[in-house]
């Protein structure tokens, strides 16, 4: 399984001013915008790592997730959550040949923590000896920062704060997440059973 980023979370979507705000950066001087570019730095570092422990896209965007081969004949659970739309779904034969599967063939199983793609029957298409399959796909809860659920944006910023306050302290930053930030995301985390024979 390869996940790949077709798009990226634009500088617009970014809550710059809202962690400056949260850093109280925006009172009593003014730095000409100076430390946006560090500012976005950090947002992003935070965002990669809370989707990271959480498995879900924040800022809506979209993925491409290529597969050897279904998991099962009938559904195929999305690395990425929440997802809002499949876009495309390619088989590829070994020598690259293309062939996109009809919309009505497969359909989406929305899931807070494990969207799936099923299939509209009883299987998914079967997949070319030794080809491989693409599923493009839209995630994330909306396209702007307002649209993040409240406790998600709030480990955001206390986890990039906490990055830019001990930017020059690395040997004496404990590894791991701050406390606040894993009680914040807990309730988003991903929990695994059977092996992880289900997603």
């Amino acid at each position: 399984m390869l996940l790949t980023e077709q798009t990226t979370v634009p500088l617009s979507a970014l809550p710059v001013q809202g962690l400056k705000d949260h850093l109280r950066l925006g009172t009593g001087f003014s730095d000409g915008g100076m430390q946006d570019g560090l500012i976005e730095s950090y947002l992003r570092a935070a965002i990669a790592t809370v989707e990271g422990r959480i498995g879900k896209a924040l800022i809506a965007r979209r993925f491409l997730l290529q597969l050897q081969d279904w998991r099962d004949g009938s559904e195929q659970a999305l690395p990425v959550a929440p997802v809002t739309g499949i876009v495309s779904l390619t088989l590829f034969t070994v020598t690259n040949v293309a062939s996109v599967v009809a919309v009505d063939r497969y359909r989406l199983v929305p899931d807070t923590h494990r969207p799936k793609l099923a299939a509209s029957g009883y299987l998914l298409p079967m997949v070319p000896t030794d080809g491989r399959i693409e599923v493009v796909f839209d995630a994330g809860f909306g396209v702007t920062w307002a649209l993040v659920p409240p406790d998600l944006q709030q480990a955001v910023y206390l986890l990039a704060s906490h990055y830019y306050e001990h930017r020059n302290e690395f040997a004496e930053v404990p590894p791991g997440l701050p406390y606040p930030v894993q009680a914040l995301i807990e309730r988003w985390r991903i929990v695994r059973v059977l092996g992880g024979s289900s997603a």
